[in-house]
């Protein structure tokens, strides 16, 4: 179904495989307008995230403007519930330049190794609802679960600290989301498996760039922060979760 080789990076990185009761959970046919809505909304929130991280620390004011109106489409889609699949189409382009400070002696690296994350996860965003558009899976924009926060209330808050920190909570997120579209694949439709298994390789390279930044910020290896953020995202994985979601922990049965 494709290369196994592709996963072992992840699987070594991560501390934990997704649990069997998760697996069991999301192979529902009941459960997958759940999937698929909060999957359309990590792709967002990925994308987001990674526009902070340049906006904050790596371009000017002018460059600013031209990233906040690249999301503008996708944000209003999702806020406001203004716009289309039609309206969207082709969006995930940027074709401006965007231009970096020259107050930080990594800020081109990041901005490139972004802005690619982004478009790459406005254009899965785009992918998803049409996939949720074909199967008549209306849009809601569902809350949010506990696993990033449970990520990211845990960083330093001095920089560069803060940084490093928010880069290896990316590689985490991007590891996870690789890992469970792999585990959940096989218990898919043909189609919504391949395409699935086609984010693998995107997925994968995102949380070694996340990875390679925090490196580079931080002048050396960082291995002791990616230990600290293993052992948490474990236990967000593994422990017993309420809310099911796409990175939700163990289902808590009723």
């Amino acid at each position: 179904m494709y290369d196994k080789s592709l996963l072992e990076p992840i699987y070594s990185f991560l501390q934990c495989e997704t649990p069997d009761e998760w697996i069991e959970e999301a192979k529902k046919p009941e459960n997958l307008s759940v999937i698929l809505r909060d999957h359309l909304m990590c792709e967002l929130k990925a994308a987001q995230s990674a526009l902070y991280l340049i906006r904050k620390y790596a371009v000017d004011a002018e460059s600013t403007n031209i990233l906040l109106d690249w999301f503008k489409p996708y944000e209003d889609f999702a806020y406001k519930k203004t716009g289309s699949l039609e309206t969207l189409k082709g969006k995930s382009n940027i074709s401006k330049k965007i231009t970096a400070r020259k107050d930080s002696p990594y800020s081109q690296d990041l901005i490139d190794k972004m802005v690619l994350l982004i478009k790459e996860e406005l254009h899965h965003f785009y992918q998803v609802l049409e996939i949720m558009d074909q199967r008549d899976i209306p849009y809601q924009n569902i809350r949010a679960g506990r696993y990033a926060k449970g990520l990211f209330t845990n960083i330093i808050t001095h920089e560069p600290c803060t940084l490093i920190d928010k880069l290896i909570i990316g590689a985490f997120i991007e590891a996870r989301s690789c890992e469970r579209f792999a585990k959940l694949a096989p218990y898919l439709d043909e189609d919504l498996a391949k395409f699935y298994i086609s984010l693998l390789r995107s997925e994968s390279r995102h949380y070694q760039d996340y990875l390679t930044l925090a490196e580079q910020v931080a002048g050396g290896e960082v291995s002791e922060r990616v230990a600290h953020f293993a052992k948490i995202e474990a236990d967000l994985i593994q422990s017993p979760d309420a809310d099911f979601k796409f990175h939700s922990g163990v289902p808590v049965k009723d």
